[in-house]
């Protein structure tokens, strides 16, 4: 399968740059998969579509602010607030980096992207905040501006040896997402050609985000409302939560021509006993599961072939790649955002609902002029 297969046209106009002024006032488009028919509706109708049995599963993950604007060393110093963050030209020795993957027990060394990418060498030392209190030294290099690096700081948890013990983990931990509270960004998606503000810190993240890790909001939750929550509740239907921290295997571009050779990142989920056991039971009794966003999708589809059937509780690393031939198990329904022409999500959502089916309701999107991506519109498909 080629991944071309997986182009449609989409006006520049029609990607979303901001969020729309309440969460739930976002278009969705309703598409029956059986028929493969549409209806342009509001996200606010979503809890009246729903059965009295649906089992509603969502990602709990937190963004954190996993982006940092920085120096090489022996680059100009230079204010952050002097440039535009989402500015294409580094002059000066700038640098940008996203974390990506926690890659150690310690909290401090992290797989990132580097932007100049090629200009970043192992063993060079990075300099971040106004004040330079982190400090980023590159171990190894990989592909597409690919690095692992390990922070340092003034500070002695941070700078604790690889191999310390494990009982200061969580100290260690805090101090150093504590320095990223206060010197890093909102990791927007490159497609939002702004700037990251403090309205970001709160729109992109969900009303339910509470396990921290993300560097991409898993973006299907972002239209809901305690009170749609509510309404879901008092409809009868069942609420579960896990936790996929988004990362490089979701956003990564595919950069092969045959869809098979693509190969995910994993990354790190977790379900507990208490949502193991409502999807178990929901299984049990062949009622619905609605799985909110594509990173919820990947979750349930690799758990349950791990545990033969059933959902276990635990976690591990999910690397799990969903495209048309896939054959689901849990997942009978799903709220998603529109996705990026030949990306792996969309590939997903074409699995789940047909790749014609699917590219026919985009193509009828951009002619009714949805937003798309991040902060833009949603489908329910069922």
């Amino acid at each position: 399968m080629l991944v071309s297969e997986f182009k449609y046209h989409l006006p520049e106009e029609l990607i979303a740059q901001h969020p729309l002024g309440e969460r739930d006032a976002s278009r969705m488009l309703h598409l029956q998969r059986a028929s493969g028919s549409y209806t342009d509706r509001r996200f606010r109708e979503l809890p009246d579509l729903l059965r009295a049995d649906d089992l509603l599963v969502f990602n709990n993950t937190r963004v954190f602010p996993a982006r940092l604007y920085g120096r090489r060393q022996g680059a100009r110093a230079q204010p952050v607030s002097q440039r535009n963050p989402a500015a294409r030209d580094f002059l000066h020795g700038r640098v940008e980096v996203l974390l990506t993957r926690q890659i150690s027990r310690n909290p401090n060394e992290w797989e990132c992207l580097v932007r100049p990418g090629r200009k970043v060498g192992v063993g060079e030392r990075l300099f971040f905040g106004k004040k330079e209190e982190l400090q980023g030294v590159v171990l190894t290099r990989g592909e597409f501006g690919e690095r692992s690096i390990r922070f340092e700081s003034g500070g002695p948890a941070m700078n604790a040896e690889p191999g310390a013990p494990d009982s200061h983990t969580v100290d260690e931990s805090e101090f150093f997402f504590a320095v990223l509270d206060r010197i890093g960004h909102v990791p927007l998606p490159p497609y939002i050609s702004r700037a990251d503000s403090s309205a970001d810190a709160d729109r992109y993240q969900t009303v339910y985000a509470h396990e921290r890790g993300s560097v991409a909001a898993p973006t299907a939750g972002l239209h809901f409302t305690p009170e749609i929550l509510d309404r879901i509740r008092r409809r009868g239907a069942e609420i579960a939560e896990v936790t996929l921290h988004i990362g490089l295997g979701t956003f990564q571009p595919v950069r092969v021509e045959c869809v098979e050779d693509h190969k995910l990142h994993g990354e790190m989920y977790s379900i507990g006993k208490e949502a193991a056991s409502a999807i178990n039971r929901a299984l049990n009794a062949s009622r619905r599961v609605v799985a909110i966003g594509t990173s919820t999708v990947r979750t349930l589809e690799h758990a349950v072939r791990q545990g033969a059937g059933a959902i276990a509780s635990g976690s591990g690393a999910a690397d799990l790649f969903i495209y048309p031939g896939f054959e689901f198990k849990i997942v009978g329904g799903m709220v998603t955002n529109f996705h990026l022409p030949q990306s792996t999500l969309l590939m997903l959502v074409c699995a789940f609902a047909g790749r014609g089916k699917v590219l026919s309701a985009y193509e009828h999107a951009v002619a009714e002029r949805y937003r798309f991506y991040s902060y833009g519109d949603c489908m329910f498909i069922e």
